[in-house]
């Protein structure tokens, strides 16, 4: 059962239709197709295969989470349903971009978002932006919580997402709020979007990349929001 009806595919196929260079998805689940493939995996998994028949460009690699645990393992991947996002190449570019749980609802906008920043090889971010990225010195690791019927967290993610393409220093995780609650209740998710920046710094809101910025600088500095 398609999950994309044909105007939904003719219109993400218009949106990656541009796309410059190949990017390669690792999509990791369990028990493919069986009674073991965890809640939201075959979702996800379905959803990621008629995204990559839409482009060319688009090449879909599905993983066994415990079958490929080393490899799960070097991509820092802890829970599932994943997307890693890869500059595809010999060998890939890794970004540090990271969806955890089905893009759903407007979350969908984020994976094609992505897709089509990875394949025009661009963050399109600010010169201001991408000075202060340059300032880094450690590792930043930002998680953005939300769910399929948020309006306003597609741009916090695709923003968190961007930073981790101009640094290799960053890396960024969209998480599904409900599908994770336990971490949900760890950072005291209670709205959506929530951006956690090394675990303490905590944004409220989709902020402006600017502000986005100061925060993550703030929390180079050992401070708390």
């Amino acid at each position: 059962m398609r999950l994309m009806d044909e105007k939904v595919r003719k219109q993400v196929r218009a949106a990656l239709a541009d796309m410059q260079h190949p990017v390669r998805i690792v999509m990791f689940t369990q028990g493919v197709g069986g009674a073991l493939e965890c809640d939201h995996c075959e979702e996800t998994r379905e959803l990621a295969q008629e995204v990559a028949l839409l482009s060319d460009k688009i090449t879909l690699d599905v993983r066994d989470f415990q079958g490929d645990e080393a490899l799960a393992k070097s991509y820092g991947v802890d829970k599932i349903p994943a997307l890693v996002l890869l500059a595809d190449g010999d060998p890939p570019k890794d970004y540090g971009i990271r969806l955890y749980g089905v893009p759903a609802g407007y979350e969908f906008s984020t994976l094609i978002e992505d897709l089509r920043m990875l394949g025009a090889g661009d963050p399109a971010l600010s010169q201001d932006t991408l000075k202060a990225l340059g300032r880094l010195t450690q590792p930043v690791h930002i998680q953005v919580f939300v769910t399929p019927t948020c309006p306003y967290c597609p741009s916090a993610v695709v923003l968190a997402h961007k930073l981790a393409m101009a640094s290799d220093l960053v890396t960024a995780d969209m998480v599904e709020a409900t599908e994770f609650p336990h971490l949900a209740n760890k950072y005291r998710v209670h709205g959506v979007p929530r951006t956690i920046i090394n675990e303490t710094i905590h944004v409220e809101g989709a902020v402006p990349e600017a502000a986005l910025i100061s925060e993550l600088m703030t929390a180079l500095d050992g401070k708390s929001a």
